[in-house]
């Protein structure tokens, strides 16, 4: 829980706050970006509020925080934020919420149609019964090592099959039904295919549904500021070379939306998305 003795000064006044555990994940700003912003290396509130659209998401945000550093004075109902989440984005794709710390606050998303998990929420209770009211998990599709969090609650309430590039297997995720090797693409489904995206990690991969959504894990993400795709050069634990060499890979498919684990969700037409990857691609170059 929020400490109000520990709430950074860069807040604004009013009810909701950051305190001093925060961990900058980015999650709050990607769930309300209108209440949250980037103070350096850490978030704070810099718009309290002012509407029913933006309480929602701001709880959302505090629901969603890993470290529990976000707080609400008034300490108002959250019956109506803990029913958001998953919170619905576009068609039948939804945000989980409920970030996990181990995973540094990386956003896991679920479709609906599929049935499928896209890395591993916190197991939160209400979280998963409103899974299961959607139809439940049959697939979990782990990116890379950083983002499994609980995948393995999450495969004993469910009973999903889960997926993870052998090169990124560990002793926690040493049990995973399905490890994909080497650098070919994987159906997964008709309508999943895994490509592998080594660069991040050696093991990243990153799953496109329906030549349309793509989810790129920690490998492709979109900077709102600078209105362009992204990678972290900052974050690269196994190899900028083959990162780069990854995303020209990535040049070979078209798809409409980028939805990272890190970074804001992206929906761009596929000729635009298309540009926008061959100028991430010169840049990493660069």
């Amino acid at each position: 829980m929020a400490r109000v003795a520990l709430k950074l000064a860069e807040n604004v006044p009013g009810d909701f706050f950051v305190d001093s555990t925060c961990i900058d994940c980015d999650a709050c700003r990607q769930i309300a970006p209108t209440v949250f912003h980037d103070i350096g290396e850490q978030s704070a509130v810099y718009h309290q509020p002012s509407s029913d659209q933006e309480l929602l998401a701001a709880q959302r945000a505090l629901i969603s925080c890993p470290t529990a550093s976000i707080g609400d004075v008034a300490k108002r109902d959250m019956k109506s934020a803990v029913a958001s989440l998953p919170e619905l984005i576009v068609d039948d794709v939804y945000r989980c919420g409920y970030t996990s710390e181990s995973s540094f606050g990386a956003v896991s998303w679920y479709v609906r149609d599929a049935k499928t998990l896209v890395d591993s929420p916190r197991f939160a209770n209400p979280l998963v019964k409103n899974i299961d009211a959607l139809g439940g998990v049959r697939w979990m599709l782990l990116t890379h090592q950083d983002d499994v969090a609980d995948h393995q609650k999450f495969h004993e309430r469910f009973g999903c099959e889960r997926v993870l590039h052998r090169d990124d297997i560990r002793g926690r995720t040493s049990a995973v039904e399905r490890q994909p090797t080497g650098a070919d693409p994987v159906k997964i489904t008709d309508d999943m295919l895994m490509i592998p995206t080594p660069g991040h990690t050696k093991g990243h991969s990153v799953f496109l549904l329906r030549d349309q959504y793509l989810f790129t894990g920690d490998h492709l993400a979109w900077d709102p500021d600078d209105e362009r795709l992204i990678a972290f050069r900052g974050a690269c634990w196994y190899s900028w070379t083959e990162q780069i060499k990854s995303m020209e890979r990535l040049l070979d498919y078209r798809f409409e939306w980028v939805l990272p684990g890190h970074g804001r969700p992206v929906h761009l037409d596929a000729g635009r998305m298309h540009r926008e990857l061959e100028r991430c691609v010169a840049w990493m170059r660069s």
